[in-house]
């Protein structure tokens, strides 16, 4: 005899055999206890979780000659036509091959005719969201009002794409994801079954990566076996086979991420690649990876265990990682992975996106939302914890600044800030005051760069000129004379020589950064004036 699938060999059979669904198997065994069946029902849900298996049992226990507590009883002649699928009264009809109007027809003129045995009339359609909106409206009346004899059992996957008018005529039945651990219970009583020695933890994997699919679970479960046959089947080799990574690996990385290594997450990220794990697969188990730590992170210390589900090991590691990370900081990084999960799956090049992730989540300057700009305040608090200097721009050097006088980072721009006013020389201070009269006395395109240049303090209280890197900057640093020509016209206004440094800055934002803004110092001292 052929190899049967695990999912088609131990499909249940009675209502007891189903796991994880037990708010509708109670309420359909009661029904039928009391004779109380209505003539359209609604099972939507994920994938793998049980609606066609449930419709088939009910299908037989509404036929059943000897039904227990609700539940087929499987022995009798009705039971043993329907599991052999030769049952007249049972009609499965897949809507995503027959979804034409044709098709429905063909189902409103065969309901007319009564079971030539047993009680009920089933059809069981599946993927009905499938059908068009004229099959839709050619079922709509016998939906509606079908004789006593017929059920309708309508199964689908997207709920959201049925009409109303359908979905006001059926009782509908919500099928709930399968936790892990019933799903892990499943398989390890199966294991038991077919003799076959799994380790504990390899079955956990499996159920979690089935995402509550009982069929995907034991799809992936045959999978690993048949690769590993006629041996026991360990967690190394589950991980093997379905091209994952160990959690361990998303422990180095992530304290690669907190360090702001980028060599070292980019060096992990090599490894796992070479390793030939699947990169889609280990980008959403790092975001879950990273999901467990920020509720370790919020939740209650004795609330944990049931928010979560690792191993003590690992719940230790989160632990200790979790102190080492701040909240803010973790749902950015799951915002980003959320993001690249999207931009990923049909990309060709996705270890490049995921190292542009990778270098993101280590440079949280690259990114303008709030969330990065809390991650730049803190990257630079611990490197002046640290003890490490913030240096100033290269731009800024070169123009004559130094890193006193052009502070790199927004906490030490606020601190200098305070102390400029005193040290701002009465000439500099008359130049910024006067600054747009000044620029209206230059002819273009001098005076188109003078509007967008930014004005700070360089080195020796000189002013210091900060313009748009590229055109602006190449005409005031690399064309001869244009510099001068405006040193010349502010030391005829100011009767004195000044000297200007000049240097570039790509945004706002950087100048914001490195630099203070001298237009704003010397407008409020105006004011007060």
């Amino acid at each position: 005899m052929s190899y049967t699938a695990l999912y088609r060999k131990f499909r249940p059979e009675r209502f007891e055999d189903v796991k994880g669904q037990d708010h509708i198997v109670t309420t359909l065994r009661n029904q039928i206890e009391a004779d109380r069946i209505g003539h359209a029902y609604l099972f939507c849900g994920t994938r793998g979780t049980g609606k066609t298996t449930i419709a088939k049992i009910f299908a037989k226990a509404v036929n059943c000659e000897h039904p227990v507590d609700g539940s087929p009883c499987g022995e009798c002649r009705s039971c043993r036509a329907i599991a052999a699928a030769a049952s007249m009264n049972v009609i499965e009809i897949d809507a995503a091959s027959n979804n034409g109007v044709d098709n429905i027809r063909e189902i409103v003129d065969e309901v007319s005719y009564s079971p030539a045995e047993g009680r009920f009339k089933v059809y069981i359609i599946d993927e009905v969201h499938m059908l068009s909106i004229g099959a839709f409206n050619a079922l709509l009346k016998t939906l509606e009002e079908p004789p006593s004899y017929v059920i309708f059992i309508l199964a689908t996957t997207e709920v959201h794409k049925i009409p109303v008018t359908i979905l006001s005529r059926c009782q509908r039945y919500d099928f709930k994801r399968i936790t892990i651990d019933t799903i892990t219970g499943r398989l390890r009583e199966l294991m038991v079954q077919e003799q076959q020695q799994v380790e504990e933890k390899a079955l956990r994997y499996v159920a979690k990566a089935a995402d509550g699919s009982m069929r995907d679970a034991l799809s992936l479960l045959d999978q690993c076996i048949a690769f590993h046959y006629g041996k026991e089947l360990t967690y190394d080799m589950v991980l093997d086979v379905l091209g994952a990574v160990d959690t361990e690996v998303f422990s180095r990385l992530l304290r690669a991420v907190l360090d702001r290594s980028v060599t070292d997450c980019i060096g992990i990220l090599e490894e796992i690649v070479m390793q030939g794990r699947e990169l889609t697969q280990f980008v959403s188990d790092f975001a879950w990876y990273l999901r467990n730590l920020l509720l370790i992170k919020t939740s209650d210390e004795g609330a944990i265990e049931d928010v979560i589900d690792v191993s003590s090991d690992n719940l230790v590691r989160l632990k200790e990682e979790a102190e080492m990370a701040q909240p803010d900081a973790i749902m950015r990084y799951i915002r980003e992975l959320s993001e690249l999960s999207g931009r990923i799956r049909y990309a060709g090049q996705k270890r490049i996106l995921i190292e542009m992730a990778l270098i993101k989540l280590c440079r949280p300057q690259m990114e303008v939302s709030q969330d990065s700009l809390l991650d730049r305040l803190r990257a630079v608090e611990q490197q002046l914890e640290k003890g490490i200097v913030m240096q100033a721009p290269a731009g800024t050097q070169a123009a004559g600044g130094t890193a006193a006088n052009a502070p790199s980072g927004a906490a030490q721009s606020s601190l200098t800030r305070a102390e400029l006013p005193k040290a701002i020389p009465e000439d500099v201070s008359k130049i910024v005051a006067n600054w747009p009269t000044l620029v209206g006395q230059t002819a273009m395109p001098m005076k188109l760069y003078l509007k967008k240049a930014k004005l700070s303090l360089g080195g020796d209280n000189r002013l210091m000129l900060v313009v748009e890197d590229g055109l602006a900057s190449d005409y005031f640093l690399k064309q001869e004379g244009n510099k001068q020509e405006l040193e010349k016209l502010l030391s005829e206004f100011s009767q004195k020589q000044i000297e200007v440094s000049i240097t570039a800055s790509r945004s706002d934002r950087d100048f914001e950064d490195s630099y203070v803004d001298l237009t704003q110092i010397i407008h409020m001292e105006i004011e007060e004036e």
